[in-house]
């Protein structure tokens, strides 16, 4: 059986730790998020869909694909350029009070905010001050992650349920696809409202990934 190239389609298991405290910090196995008391109801538990070498997942642990088969099971150590990045100081800003206030935001220490669509977490108050980190929470920090390559998808339609069912976060099955010729209509359980710049990014990931697709449709239906 060959390793895995890229854009290959593949479903993965996985469980994320961090390399020195061994903290589980990402797991698609429910079991293992209950046992490890990370379990979240808010979550949606069960293998992912992969594209080998797409972004889909990080850096380190695309790489590791490429040396796996179907069936294999691994432990693959990412160092931080590699995973999150390192922690950068110029990440960490002191920000003035007002700011926050501004946006209805009460920042205590320990505690996440978002300024601008960046998230950070308070380091201190003080003085009508704000002393806040940008780094993700992740930086700088080797991981962990034992990882399964489960099946690999071959066929047309269920290569674009994968990427419609990655981006929205939903279960495959809740997507409906059509072909036409060189084109593919998408229709998806519940009519989401999707923003165009999401669409846009589905479409553009499969267009890539999909060869044969060169029009994508969205559609939604409903009945009396």
């Amino acid at each position: 059986m060959y390793t895995m190239q890229s854009g290959d389609f593949i479903y993965i298991d996985f469980t994320g730790r961090v390399k020195d405290t061994k903290e589980v910090f990402d797991v698609t196995d429910e079991k293992v998020a209950q046992k490890e008391n990370i379990y979240s109801k808010k979550v949606r538990y069960g293998q992912i869909p992969v594209i080998v070498d797409g972004g889909f997942v990080l850096k380190g642990l695309d790489e590791a694909l490429l040396t796996m088969k179907i069936g294999d099971k691994k432990t693959v150590t990412i160092t931080p350029e590699k995973a999150f990045g390192e922690r950068k100081t110029e990440m960490i800003k002191l920000m003035p009070m007002a700011t926050f206030k501004e946006q209805n935001i009460d920042p205590t220490p320990g505690g996440y905010v978002n300024i601008n669509n960046f998230n950070g977490r308070v380091i201190s108050v003080n003085g009508g001050r704000v002393n806040v980190d940008f780094n993700h929470p992740l930086a700088g920090k080797s991981l962990e992650y034992e990882v399964e390559v489960k099946s690999e998808v071959k066929d047309l339609v269920e290569k674009i349920k994968c990427v419609v069912g990655y981006f929205l976060n939903i279960d495959a099955k809740d997507v409906e696809v059509a072909l036409g010729e060189k084109s593919a209509e998408v229709k998806l359980k519940g009519n989401l409202d999707l923003p165009g710049v999401v669409k846009k990014r589905i479409a553009d990931t499969i267009f890539k990934w999909v060869k044969e697709v060169e029009k994508l449709r969205f559609t939604d239906e409903y009945s009396k």
